[in-house]
């Protein structure tokens, strides 16, 4: 199964995103130029396993829609690399030979697949254009295919993090800017910049939603120098590689977390911003998104049910 499947242009999709506590659904559906609509919303706190995506798939009906589930930060690796100057149809292997000394497992138990990013245009010195390499390991894949497949759910997409945030930040980026946006997870921090609405740059960080929640002061404020430092150092990345493209704004995605939008704003030069869900999403149906820590638990999901098709090399 490749990561960037091609979407049909048909239904919305659902999807099915396993996390520590449970499972988060969500399907959102375009409204012409109105909000995004959130039309389905449902999570349960089970254990994953086949029992509990077979009643999920009762419940919500799921073989209506498209599915995809998303993969957790652990479950794969991401690297930005030159792209072969090769034949389309010689890329992937040209890539899997590349990646073989760069994985922490052999070359022959991974499953790859590409997302390209845009050429700077206004940089005649770019010797080529990049790619970012995605590769998990074929055991993930097929677990995570089997589960769907004793539930009885059609899986049409396995898809990873970074694309899912570049949707939601494709729908905040002014016009002919960059925007970076930071989420927290269980699994950590993701760290995307975006332009065009398509990802530019993804960096995790090594700290996750709980310590950043942690209430004891200390520890709290060494996380938030932690997230401080690597952003900046990610944005001095970005600047160098692509300098004719301007950064607007850090976005934070919602995480219930006080204290880290005033934190940045007063150790980064680049201004900073905490979305709420409503900017950019019609909740109008879906009240329990009014929080911040429901937003968060529920932020993949919804993004990764924005699902455009993607543009493979």
């Amino acid at each position: 199964m490749r990561f960037f499947k091609k979407a049909k242009k048909k239904e919305c999709w659902l999807t099915i995103a396993f996390l520590g506590d449970g499972i988060a659904c969500a399907s959102v559906r375009r409204a012409g130029a109105d909000k995004p609509v959130v039309d389905l919303l449902h999570f349960f706190p089970q254990a994953a396993g086949a029992n509990l995506l077979e009643k999920i798939g009762r419940e919500l009906h799921a073989n209506d829609y498209q599915c995809l589930t998303v993969l957790g930060g652990g479950e794969y690796q991401v690297f930005a690399v030159d792209a072969p100057n090769v034949p389309a149809e010689e890329l992937k292997t040209a890539v899997r030979w590349r990646l073989k000394d760069m994985l922490d497992f052999h070359i022959d138990d991974a499953t790859i697949d590409v997302l390209a990013i845009p050429v700077d245009k206004n940089v005649a010195s770019r010797a080529s254009n990049g790619l970012f390499a995605v590769a998990a390991r074929n055991a993930v894949i097929e677990q995570r295919q089997n589960l769907f497949a004793a539930a009885r759910i059609d899986l049409s997409v396995i898809d990873i993090p970074e694309t899912a945030q570049r949707n939601i930040a494709a729908m905040v980026e002014p016009e002919g800017r960059a925007l970076a946006m930071l989420s927290f997870g269980e699994d950590g921090g993701l760290l995307t910049i975006t332009f065009g609405g398509e990802l530019y740059l993804s960096r995790r960080i090594d700290v996750s939603l709980a310590r950043l929640l942690d209430t004891d002061h200390d520890k709290q404020h060494a996380s938030f120098d932690k997230i401080t430092l690597e952003v900046q150092r990610s944005l001095d990345h970005f600047d160098r590689q692509f300098h004719s493209i301007s950064l607007a704004r850090l976005v934070l995605a919602p995480s219930g977390a006080t204290g880290l939008e005033e934190y940045l704003s007063s150790n980064l030069y680049t201004p900073v911003a905490t979305l709420d869900l409503a900017e950019v999403l019609d909740l109008a149906g879906t009240p329990e998104l009014a929080g911040a820590a429901r937003q968060q638990k529920f932020f993949l999901a919804l993004g990764a049910a924005l699902r455009h098709e993607e543009t493979l090399l």
